[in-house]
């Protein structure tokens, strides 16, 4: 089995590598063969070489550092409290009756509209991205613990009481660990997502920022630094989505590798 699986990362790995080999080839001379200008879309090397002035000049590596602390937080934050209200609303279906509409009419509001409200109450800091970044990640999250907790076998609790088990007993021998794979997707979804709400509020609101350059080199006319901004954002967005993986593996090492560790 172990060799199957060796086999099979080793396949995939190589295949991987081919196809970003035959997209970064495609990048540098397709757009010249097909005649696109730079302007539309900007070969590789001229992407490298703006990236290079970036981050001589531009602060690129500051900029970067901003928006990963900003997801950083606002995906930790938004984290803990989709999870918190899940167990909440799990455990007790008096408080999901309750805040079961709050908390959907809160998702279905547009999360961009409270970046200029949230920018308006706190000025141009990190706090709007990061509190945008919370709105976004916690219904995701939230919404898997709450499954999890609401999908535990019935029979399995009425067994453990029938145990005189207690009611913290219940939750963190039972209900905790069956929640913990549902749990580990939303996060897998709030990392990415996390790195939308702050690119967000940095677009309405920003002076600094991997958004802000974004709003600045789209202002310019610098398809380059546009596409430069792309890419670092796709670097923090997965880094952050590595760092949940990780953490799983870690957590979840009981369970098939396939399972705990796959995309």
């Amino acid at each position: 089995m172990d060799a199957d699986r060796s086999a099979l990362v080793r396949r995939g790995t190589i295949a991987s590598v081919a196809m970003l080999i035959v997209f970064l080839v495609a990048w540098e001379w397709g757009p010249g063969l097909l005649k696109i200008p730079p302007y539309i879309v900007p070969p590789l090397s001229a992407t490298f070489r703006e990236f290079l002035r970036m981050w001589d000049i531009a602060a690129l590596p500051y900029h970067t550092g901003i928006t990963a602390f900003e997801v950083l937080v606002g995906f930790l934050l938004g984290s803990l409290l989709g999870a918190l209200m899940g167990y909440l609303l799990g455990m007790s279906p008096t408080a999901e009756f309750a805040l079961s509409p709050y908390i959907l009419a809160l998702q279905i509001a547009p999360k961009i509209a409270f970046a200029p409200l949230f920018i308006l109450w706190m000025g141009f800091t990190i706090y709007p991205k990061i509190l945008v970044a919370i709105l976004i990640v916690f219904f995701p999250v939230m919404v898997n613990v709450l499954t999890a907790v609401r999908g535990v076998d019935p029979d399995l609790i009425n067994l453990a009481r029938s145990f005189k088990a207690s009611r913290s007993q219940i939750f963190w021998k039972i209900e905790f660990p069956a929640s913990l794979p549902p749990l580990f997707a939303g996060l897998r979804i709030g990392s990415t997502l996390a790195v939308i709400g702050v690119v967000v509020g940095e677009l309405v609101g920003g002076n600094s920022g991997l958004g802000y350059l974004l709003s600045f080199g789209e202002g310019q006319g610098n398809t380059a630094m546009v596409f430069v901004t792309i890419i670092m954002l796709t670097v923090v967005g997965g880094i952050a989505y590595l760092l949940v993986i990780l953490a799983e593996l870690r957590v979840l090492h009981y369970m098939p590798k396939r399972a705990a560790g796959g995309i």
